[in-house]
């Protein structure tokens, strides 16, 4: 088992790691659209998604992974009435590979987001 850890993501804001590479899986924790500063982004969901995929990508590409190897995603909004135009954004990120999914409405997410996205991916190589 190995942390994965990176400065293009925001730091855990508590006692976990970013993401925790097992074998050829990485398992990401949730993130939220902070930027990698720590600093929340302004905006409404369409922008706080973004935020979140950049800094999924970032994780993920430190571990030697990367969105097309993403086989489980669970996402969580603050409102189902986003889901729409959530789905739209996530389809963006994943247009032509299309990992099995969650997505669930949670009373409150961390820091007040809108949005917060962890996955399971494979990694491309272990080094």
């Amino acid at each position: 088992m190995k942390i994965v850890e990176t400065a293009d993501a925001p730091a855990a804001i508590g006692p976990y790691s970013q993401a925790l590479l097992v074998n050829n899986l990485v398992f990401t924790s949730g993130q939220i659209p902070l930027k990698p500063d720590g600093e929340m982004v302004q905006g409404g969901v369409r922008e706080q998604t973004h935020q979140v995929f950049a800094n999924l990508e970032a994780v993920l590409k430190e571990a030697g992974s990367s969105l097309d190897q993403v086989i489980k995603a669970t996402v969580f909004i603050k409102d189902m009435n986003s889901f729409a135009e959530i789905n739209e954004i996530y389809s963006e990120y994943f247009h032509t590979h299309k990992p099995a999914r969650s997505c669930v409405e949670a009373a409150r997410l961390p820091k007040d987001a809108l949005i917060e996205i962890e996955c399971i991916a494979l990694v491309k190589s272990l080094s």
